[in-house]
């Protein structure tokens, strides 16, 4: 059967009366941020993410095998695939289109009727109805049964009855949308970070398209900014993306397919010479940051199958330390991809998987897969086993430091770490500590601070490099320790002796503020590359801040204006200048915090009333992995295209 008899056959299934009518969409406008996380950057992108999620969901049936992204020039996005179309006929019980219906009404889609789609990312439904209703406008035109249908919408509300406007050949559906900026902080669509996601739907769905066209900015050559996606391997290609800038030590990743109760599985992965385990995982193309089952049963399928591996091969016989889990994962490259017919997710944001037969499941084919692989594969088995002795050596070495670091944490307050001027409050929530560069900028910070609730560590010079560092140095390194320290953390549970321990922690505002220049940069990103290799829980809980100085300071007469990008310090100059001239204006530009003086960082950078803190997140955590290891590593040639590419942006978002 070929594909449009194919789609003649399913539109016959998928129908009206697929689309079940759960509750209205009056909630969505008065709080946002319960459906799409925030109204600010992140719940931004989650509208085009919600989209792309039906279309995918088309892909995932094996109707769909194109879809476009387009930033229009006006600001508005559109995403058009070529699966069924959504249905247009009568809905019986609404008495009016099946389009309208999906389009205006929340929990209404065929995701919740088992015979329109196998599997869904978008199982909760609220998808394209909460875009709708988070729109200045939105467009709707689908392409089905010979006909091209169409109805638009303002704020949620149709203009005009879904209607026929043309006859078509082609199957599919794009839509159209403004966001409501009287609704988002942030409007303005940001091309890298929708075309790292298409990247990553690429390769977690082989042989389907995905391109992305930005109309608003054009290339070196005039033409609009665009990128298209078309992965063969799948997930052989990501782990080879991901892996591009470390050195490896095996020849090809280890690609695992099976299914196992109903459930398809699919896993790549390798090892590499470095210290980090980079493990990402993924429930019907959802990036499920928090893990859960699945990531659980690769865990125990990877370490028993290894485990046992090595002690049948007698290559543990002259190790005189356990061996435990992480031994196994350090240097470790994997995505780890599954298809569940009805998962359980926690809440909309679908970050940990729950259901508890996946576990099984997912170890059962790891172990069988893997097994195989490690007989067939001696002269690579070995290369691992190595590098798993490898690192239980260097963790046992790393445990005395890591001791060393808790021990003082445990002690009172003499205990902190003497350039550490603490603040008053012992209320970890009133609390905030600023990691501030070298003595001078610390010695301005801490005259100009409010001392009832505001800290500052001082650091010297640039700390360590983690992403090319064996544990056991990291925890031996004076600046490290003084963090860890002041923090109050410490590493380590029953199930994850890497895992950051927050009881104790004694700051809930950590605020990273460093100089405006190159220098201070790569501090920062030093910084940062530590806390996402080893504290990722303060990112994934909130708690990391960038501060941003000033750039410049403009005086005219007794006048004084701060700026904080070029474009502010241009419009300043034309306001207070005479004829557009900077003649009779005195700029200053802030290459260091030393610059100011206390009273100037106040105002500026630390009053709470005035300042304005970045807070550092997570979007997308497979593409935070390979930046950091790209800039942090040995090669050269990808920092350098990935500076030149981004070096326009004042702040670079990871």
């Amino acid at each position: 059967m070929n594909k449009e008899e194919r789609i003649n056959q399913a539109n016959k299934n998928y129908t009206a009366e697929n689309i079940q009518v759960l509750e209205g969409l009056e909630a969505v406008r008065r709080r946002p941020a319960m459906y799409i996380g925030d109204v600010s950057f992140k719940g931004l992108h989650h509208l085009v993410y919600e989209v792309l999620d039906n279309s995918i969901d088309e892909a995932l049936a094996g109707y769909c095998d194109e879809i476009d992204v387009i930033i229009n020039k006006d600001g508005s996005i559109t995403i058009t695939d070529n699966g069924r179309g959504i249905p247009t006929g009568q809905h019986e019980k609404e008495n009016r289109s099946a389009l309208e219906v999906v389009m205006t009404v929340l929990h209404a889609g065929g995701k919740f009727d088992k015979g329109s789609y196998k599997v869904s990312g978008g199982l909760h439904g609220v998808g394209v109805s909460c875009v709708n209703a988070l729109s200045a406008n939105l467009k709707a035109t689908v392409y089905r049964d010979g006909k091209v249908w169409v109805q638009e919408y303002q704020t949620g509300k149709p203009d005009y009855p879904v209607k026929i406007i043309g006859d078509t050949h082609r199957s599919g559906t794009a839509i159209t949308f403004t966001p409501d900026d009287s609704i988002f902080i942030e409007t303005r669509f940001d091309f890298n970070t929708l075309a790292a996601r298409l990247r990553e739907l690429s390769f977690l769905n082989r042989g389907i398209r995905l391109s992305i066209t930005d109309e608003r900015e054009t290339d070196d050559e005039g033409n609009d900014l665009f990128r298209s996606f078309l992965s063969e391997n799948g997930l052989t290609d990501f782990i080879n993306y991901l892996d591009e800038t470390r050195e490896g030590i095996m020849e090809n990743p280890i690609h695992i397919d099976g299914e196992k109760n109903g459930v398809p599985i699919e896993i790549s992965m390798q090892y590499n010479a470095s210290f980090a385990e980079n493990v990402h995982s993924y429930v019907n193309n959802i990036s499920t940051i928090e893990g859960g089952t699945h990531l659980s049963g690769f865990r125990r399928g990877l370490t028993r199958t290894l485990k046992n591996y090595a002690e049948r091969s007698g290559m543990l016989a002259k190790l005189k330390f356990d061996i435990n889990g992480d031994d196994f994962r350090e240097g470790l490259t994997a995505v780890i991809s599954v298809k569940v017919a009805e998962p359980q997710f926690e809440g909309q944001t679908k970050t940990k998987l729950g259901n508890s037969d996946v576990m099984g499941a997912v170890e059962q084919v790891v172990s069988d897969n893997l097994s195989n692989f490690l007989e067939e594969n001696p002269r690579e088995a070995k290369t691992i086993v190595n590098k798993v002795v490898l690192a239980a050596t260097a963790r046992h070495a790393a445990r005395k430091a890591r001791e060393l670091v808790q021990r003082k944490n445990v002690l009172s307050n003499s205990g902190l770490p003497g350039k550490l001027s603490d603040c008053e409050t012992r209320d970890p929530a009133k609390a905030e500590i600023y990691l501030v560069e070298g003595d001078s900028a610390g010695g301005t910070a801490k005259q100009g601070r409010d001392r009832k609730f505001q800290a500052i560590l001082p650091l010297r010079g640039k700390i360590l490099n983690v992403e090319k560092a064996m544990q056991h140095k990291i925890f031996e390194n004076e600046e490290i320790k003084n963090i860890f320290t002041a923090f109050g953390v410490s590493i380590g549970t029953e199930d994850d002796s890497k895992a950051l321990n927050l009881d104790k922690l004694r700051y809930h505002k950590i605020i990273i503020m460093t100089d405006a220049d190159v220098d201070g940069s790569h501090i920062a990103t030093l910084i940062l590359t530590f806390f996402f290799r080893y504290m990722k829980e303060l990112i994934e809980t909130g708690y990391v801040y960038i501060a941003t100085p000033p750039l410049y300071l403009i005086r005219k007469n007794k006048e004084e204006r701060y700026c904080w990008s070029e474009e502010e310090r241009q419009a300043v100059v034309r306001e207070l200048s005479v004829n557009g001239t900077e003649k009779g204006l005195h700029i200053q530009r802030y290459k260091g915090l030393g610059e100011m003086n206390a009273e100037q960082l106040w105002t500026t950078t630390m009053d709470p009333e005035f300042r304005t803190l970045r807070q550092v997140t997570i979007e997308n955590a497979t593409e935070a992995d390979r930046v950091f290891s790209m800039l942090m590593g040995d090669e050269v040639p990808p920092r350098r295209e990935f500076i030149e590419l981004n070096a326009k942006y004042a702040n670079v978002d990871v």
